[in-house]
């Protein structure tokens, strides 16, 4: 008595949307196969037409869930686009008058070499647009350009960049920007290699 009981308890009907019929199922599925750019509203629409009364939801339900692509990890961009790819970055360099020159370092990624170094007292929009132009001339700007984090790029050096056919990625990610960074780093590292650094570039 206690196990019919049981069982009788455990075969109950739980209530809710019935399930339909594998054939519905199927239907549904083959479609979403067929037309892979039709979404529930669509199939459910044309389910409608051949007489079949079943839920949006329902519909929704039973089809197939392509897998979508990953997306491109910051590793694989570089890879795919460093040729086209330039970094810039700051250096601070303190003189005897307790002054502070600003040294715009621009670096090529794909060959990790420096393009450009400029120097001012007073870095502004305006004179890093002017930078860019004279590193860039013609037709040999990059594709794409890695700003650090710094307030002096604002509206006007963006809509210049932009106007040369170059797009700024990641303005406020200075993570990415590690190469330009290790560049200035060893350029840091001895007394004189600003000097030669800069010798070598306007040679």
């Amino acid at each position: 008595m206690g196990f019919r009981a049981w069982w009788r308890w455990k075969s109950r009907n739980p209530g809710g949307r019935p399930k339909i019929d594998p054939e519905l199922r199927d239907l549904v599925r083959r479609m979403c196969e067929e037309n892979p750019l039709w979404g529930a509203p669509r199939i459910h629409g044309e389910r409608l037409k051949l007489g079949f009364t079943v839920a949006q939801s329902t519909v929704s339900k039973y089809m197939l869930r392509g897998r979508k692509p990953a997306s491109q990890g910051w590793k694989t961009f570089l890879h795919n686009h460093a040729d086209g790819i330039a970094a810039v970055d700051f250096l601070v360099v303190p003189t005897l008058s307790f002054e502070r020159l600003f040294a715009f370092v621009i670096l090529g990624i794909g060959r990790r070499n420096i393009l450009w170094i400029g120097v001012t007292t007073n870095p502004t929009a305006q004179w890093l647009a002017h930078q860019i132009t004279e590193a860039f001339p013609w037709d040999t700007a990059p594709t794409f350009l890695i700003p650090d984090n710094d307030g002096v790029y604002g509206e006007v050096f963006t809509r210049w960049v932009r106007s040369m056919g170059i797009r700024p990625i990641a303005p406020r990610s200075p993570w990415q920007n590690g190469y330009v960074e290790r560049a200035i780093g060893s350029i840091r590292a001895g007394p004189g290699n600003l000097h030669r650094t800069i010798s070598g570039v306007s040679a």
